[in-house]
């Protein structure tokens, strides 16, 4: 099997997991546990809470001590066997603590996967910008994949979803430990600085300016990712409360409409080997960010009847709004950081984006929700008690915020002749 072969299959199970699970769990929370919204919120939260620390430490590990590789395997192991353990789990409560072990197991994976398929691909003498986005994107396929099998077999509603996301971690898990070798760069024995020693070695990258503003922005960025996570799916269904939109089929089947998001996001994945070299990653996280300007300006305007065509192309802009600032970001990550500290980089730019990013956009967002733009004398006459119009366009202006203040304070500057030498020859 060649070596882009293997890194598909990586990246292919690596959001199959995901994919079986997320988008549905609500289905089999409400309908088959009844359990509350309340807590179901807080099963939300464990994502972000995991990617705090996880990845940053999982990153320190593989640098340190653990070839990445087998880390992988080993996490994705232990979250099969969680996966397998949820069904079981008969109260809310204690299910939190369950899935926010899951989510430590599985979030810094993410992190993982990047650096080992990075390193193969250098080992293999190939460019990295060009090589890794037409593989990453069979990891958007995975996912979609994943939300049709949960569909199409009736999981929806079953624990049998978990039962899936528990077999192909195994698989994954298993899988890793043939995968290329990616041991640790930084000799723990011999390094010198507190930093080394204390395994923080990727908070150096804080030194540089340019690398501080770029954390910054990415975490800000990791926030509107989780807005729309967050509120789009909610956004559609709150229409089946208007007698006009309720029997449309985009407000019955509206996570299928979402789903438009995922496969644009396979689209410009592809496209992102030709922006980065032409034009830089400040000109392709400026794209990023005016396209989460539409992204949620569109759905301010948008509704599931006449205006539907905005719906839909804001759910095609979001291809590039993601990627361009998250896979992207990834590759100006490992090209900028020491290949000493390659995944403790990683795991630094998936605590900033996944981590604090997705834990004060969802706070936040839910503070100034509620008591912005939430009517709270809502009763039969008020239809749609959210002001989503006022929502989107409150989140369309902190992006563009965002684009404005992001071009004067970045300045690195792109040489377009270096990226194209930088590829190799053979």
């Amino acid at each position: 099997m060649s070596l882009k072969l293997r890194l598909v299959v990586l990246n292919f199970l690596q959001y199959y997991i995901w994919g079986a699970w997320l988008l549905t769990i609500g289905t089999w929370w409400f309908q088959t546990q009844h359990w509350s919204g309340t807590s179901f919120g807080a099963i939300f939260s464990t994502m972000g809470i995991a990617a705090l620390f996880m990845p940053s430490l999982a990153g320190i590990v593989a640098d340190k001590w653990v070839n990445a590789e087998r880390l992988y395997g080993l996490f994705q192991i232990a979250g099969a066997a969680v996966l397998f353990a949820i069904p079981h789990v008969t109260d809310p409560e204690q299910m939190f603590w369950v899935m926010l072990l899951n989510m430590c197991f599985y979030m810094p994976t993410i992190s993982l996967a990047i650096t080992v398929a990075y390193n193969a691909l250098k080992q293999d003498g190939l460019d990295v910008v060009s090589t890794y986005p037409p593989i990453r994107v069979w990891g958007t396929i995975g996912f979609i994949a994943a939300t049709w099998t949960t569909s199409l077999l009736g999981f929806k509603a079953s624990a049998a979803q978990f039962h899936v996301a528990a077999a192909a971690s195994l698989l994954l898990g298993l899988y890793a430990f043939t995968l290329p070798k990616c041991p640790p760069k930084l000799d723990a024995a011999h390094s010198r600085s507190l930093a080394d020693r204390l395994g923080l070695t990727s908070f150096v990258l804080f030194r540089d300016r340019n690398m501080a503003v770029f954390f910054v922005f990415a975490m800000l960025l990791g926030a509107a990712l989780q807005l729309t996570n967050a509120y789009g799916d909610a956004f559609l269904s709150d229409f089946v409360k208007v007698p006009a939109y309720a029997n449309l089929l985009t407000v019955k089947y509206s996570t299928i409409i979402i789903s438009i998001s995922q496969f644009s996001e396979t689209a410009f994945i592809l496209t992102i080997p030709f922006f980065l070299k032409r034009f830089g990653i400040k000109a392709v996280m400026t794209m990023s960010m005016l396209a989460w300007v539409l992204r949620f300006g569109l759905f301010a305007f948008g509704n599931p009847a006449g205006g539907l065509w905005m719906i839909v192309l804001s759910c095609i802009i979001y291809g590039m709004a993601f990627d361009f600032f998250n896979i992207s970001g990834s590759l100006f990550v490992e090209g900028q950081a020491d290949p000493k500290i390659r995944a403790s980089a990683q795991g630094l730019f998936m605590l900033m984006t996944n981590g604090i990013g997705a834990v004060l956009g969802s706070l936040i967002a839910g503070f100034v929700i509620d008591h912005f733009f939430t009517n709270h004398q809502c009763d039969d006459a008020v239809l749609i008690c959210k002001d989503w119009p006022g929502i989107w366009l409150a989140f369309a202006g902190y992006a563009l915020v965002m684009a404005v203040l992001f071009v004067p304070l970045f300045r690195h500057r792109h040489d377009p002749a270096a990226a194209q030498r930088a590829v190799p020859t053979h």
